[in-house]
């Protein structure tokens, strides 16, 4: 995939639009679950572009940058572009209540009140109009594949999980992925899936509709996926099963043997993708250096990793003496429970964003499917210190029969691949460490005990 420049402030139609919007966004983006600045304040919000997607329903681009507050671990200032739906009319349903941002006080709104269209039926019902209608609204492209019908009037309803992007389902038969903090290119949400449909891969549901926008660059703005609606995900089903006393092994070996069919289809369709990606050709060493700088940038903003520090050093230098492993080839990126749904007996694989605090470049690069394996186990380490007592004899099993179906698909067995293995967990905890001192304080001693184990135990 070329490489494109961050999208950040440029001129733009209706720019005075600011200077009713400005001050709400203002307090209103720091807020919001997807948010990615959360730790920084916003100095300054530019206008990228404007479209009324239709009347009283504006969709805009917004740039929100940092002034001079450095990014976390140093370097500089930066800043993310937002995707945003807002209503404005005079007055609020008590319905709209949640979905308030604020009433203009000047410019060209001055008196009106915004809110976050996606909380109003009537304009996410639109919005489905305009995706089952391919054709152009300003810089927006609405496409769709034209073998899947939609029907019209589906009802839709926004889904209130935690999560860092915003989703709609119509009807239980279509769900709406709507991104919200954007970057240039093709977003891997709608590329995958997309490629491996063309491999006959039934794990992951097809895109039936997507937008885009062409200004000031291109860019993908949603995902329209038909939704699974008896589906229960992962999480919710392993988290059950501790409550009841459940054995889960044989759903984590099947869920196994699902990954390594999907990885193997992903390196049947991006087969060109491993000649660039990280631990090529028995070397490892750059994807061990990457490792080490991002736990130092995760030190310096989270004091309570900075004693584990050299221990979790070792194991990426154990990663660089260590045999590459598999060929590194397209993976999904953010792997673990809740991005996997159990539908009868068959397991489906979903969102594949990748890490979305990660630059999308980097997440279309060839990795190893080590890092796919390692979100997973991780993922078992999260359920089973939900309650307590912790439960980490589940999580080991979980973890075995897991591998075991892979390596029954795959031809070749993670658990023989220690080092590999360790580097991927380590940095996989890394980053949740990161992410839970930002979003998530309470959660922060979980990836905290693996860590210490990590680190002291090598483990």
């Amino acid at each position: 995939m070329p490489k494109t420049a961050p999208l950040g402030p440029r001129p733009a139609p209706a720019s005075d639009l600011m200077a009713s919007l400005g001050g709400l966004l203002r307090e209103w983006l720091p807020r919001q679950r997807w948010f990615a600045g959360k730790d920084r304040p916003v100095s300054e919000l530019g206008l990228l572009s404007m479209t009324e997607l239709f009347p009283g329903c504006l969709h805009l681009l917004v740039h929100a940058s940092h002034g001079g507050v450095p990014a976390p671990g140093g370097g500089t200032p930066a800043g993310d572009c937002y995707q945003l739906l807002l209503g404005v009319r005079k007055h609020l349903t008590p319905r709209l209540g949640r979905a308030l941002i604020g009433r203009a006080e000047q410019g060209p709104l001055a008196g009106l009140t915004v809110y976050d269209a996606l909380h109003d039926p009537r304009s996410a019902q639109l919005l489905l109009e305009r995706l089952r209608r391919p054709g152009a609204a300003g810089p927006l492209r609405f496409e769709r594949a034209p073998s899947v019908p939609v029907p019209a009037g589906l009802p839709p309803r926004l889904l209130e999980a935690e999560q860092s992007n915003s989703s709609l389902v119509y009807g239980d038969e279509f769900i709406l992925k709507v991104f919200r903090r954007i970057q240039p290119g093709v977003n891997p949400d709608l590329e995958v899936p997309v490629a491996l449909a063309g491999e006959g891969c039934r794990r992951v549901p097809a895109p039936v509709a997507w937008f885009r926008t062409t200004h000031p660059q291109e860019a993908t703005l949603g995902v329209l996926q038909p939704y699974l609606r008896d589906a229960s995900d992962g999480w919710t089903l392993a988290l059950h099963a501790l409550a009841s006393g459940d054995d889960f092994t044989v759903q984590a070996h099947e869920l196994g043997r699902a990954m390594a069919e999907v990885h193997l289809a992903l390196a049947a369709a991006f087969p060109g993708d491993g000649v660039h990606g990280d631990g090529v050709h028995g070397d490892n060493s750059s994807t061990a250096a990457a490792m080490a700088e991002r736990l130092d940038s995760a030190a310096h903003s989270v004091p309570a990793l900075r004693p584990f520090v050299p221990g979790l050093r070792s194991a990426f230098g154990a990663l660089a003496t260590c045999d590459a492993g598999p060929p590194a080839q397209r993976v999904h990126g953010d792997l673990h429970l809740g991005q996997v749904l159990r539908a009868g007996r068959e397991w489906f694989v979903i969102d594949f964003e990748g890490e979305p605090s990660r630059p999308l470049a980097e997440r279309c690069t060839a990795q190893s499917p080590v890092r796919d394996i390692a979100g997973m186990l991780r993922s078992f380490d999260y359920a089973a210190r939900q309650r307590r007592p912790w439960r980490p004899e589940w999580a080991r099993r979980c973890r075995e029969a897991f591998c075991g179906g892979y390596a029954a698909l795959a031809g070749w067995d993670p658990r023989k691949k220690h080092g590999l293995l360790r580097a991927y967990e380590t940095d996989r905890a890394v980053y949740e460490v990161l992410y839970e001192a930002r979003h998530r304080p309470d959660w922060l001693p979980v990836p905290m005990a693996a860590i210490e184990r990590l680190a002291v135990r090598g483990d």
